[in-house]
């Protein structure tokens, strides 16, 4: 399938072109999926209006940051090969996400609360152009909320950490000294992750064409399928086959190009 003619071209970085083109967009993603096939680039199709995005909503472990959060608690309580086990499953679609999560966490009873501090310290880092993305985002006026199956101790962290205005997660359960092996309450996971998007988009009164989503679980599904643009970062292949557009080689910064940002736009 023939692409169709270029015309316009913008060089956002030395890595990074802006090409305007015309034509059928679901033809042009599949013509320009199999042109990249076996190269390393990452690629959006979108139309050029409105792909400034007003709201961001990124997953938490995996796509902000690059560990998940309760498999490096588990190695704190030694059972990081079971935990991991079960939270691959849940991130491919293959376990139920509410049920696998209590499943995880009563493995964790008992494990006292310094460990989070620790872990924190030890294990997590932001991702690279994660704070670039949020800072830029929020520079130009755009709401960014950080919405996790992980847990409220990390998030807070996080979004401090790369200038998210607002966390939600959920909460661990704990007798003062130790996790007590349970979960609060409802638990956030797929439909809490789509309702914040609705949420957050009627709050701004925006039309959800505006909205930016971003994940690699099967958890994030529905609410990369509902923005108006849904990405999928480094994500399981449930994830990657029905997201808009994927990021399996660059780093959070092609989320700014995909905009259309140049680099020389760029906040940290």
């Amino acid at each position: 399938m023939a692409l169709a003619p270029v015309t316009g071209v913008a060089m956002l970085a030395e890595n990074a072109v802006d090409l305007s083109t015309s034509g059928d967009l679901g033809a042009l993603r599949t013509a320009v999926d199999a042109a990249l096939k076996d190269r390393p680039v990452d690629a959006c199709v979108q139309p050029t209006a409105g792909r400034k995005k007003r709201l961001l909503v990124a997953d938490m472990d995996s796509t902000i940051i690059g560990c998940e959060c309760l498999d490096e608690l588990a190695d704190f309580a030694g059972v990081k090969a079971e935990v991991s086990a079960i939270t691959e499953r849940a991130m491919r679609g293959e376990l139920e996400f509410e049920g696998a999560l209590r499943e995880r966490v009563a493995m964790l009873k008992g494990l006292p609360l310094d460990a989070l501090q620790t872990c924190y310290d030890e294990r997590v880092r932001l991702n690279p152009g994660a704070r670039t993305l949020v800072r830029t985002m929020t520079g130009d006026g755009a709401r960014c909320l950080l919405v996790s199956g992980g847990f409220t101790f990390f998030t807070s962290r996080v979004a401090e950490a790369a200038g998210f205005d607002e966390d939600r997660a959920n909460r661990l359960i704990d007798d003062g000294g130790a996790l007590t092996g349970e979960v609060a309450d409802p638990i956030l996971g797929r439909e809490a992750k789509l309702s914040a998007l609705r949420e957050e988009t009627k709050a701004l009164g925006i039309d959800p064409s505006l909205t930016l989503a971003v994940g690699d679980g099967a958890n994030d599904l529905a609410m990369i399928e509902a923005a108006g643009l849904g990405v999928a970062y480094r994500a399981k292949p449930v994830v990657s086959a029905r997201a808009q557009a994927r990021i399996d080689h660059s780093d959070l910064t092609a989320l700014l190009y995909f905009q259309g940002y140049s680099a020389g736009q760029f906040k940290s």
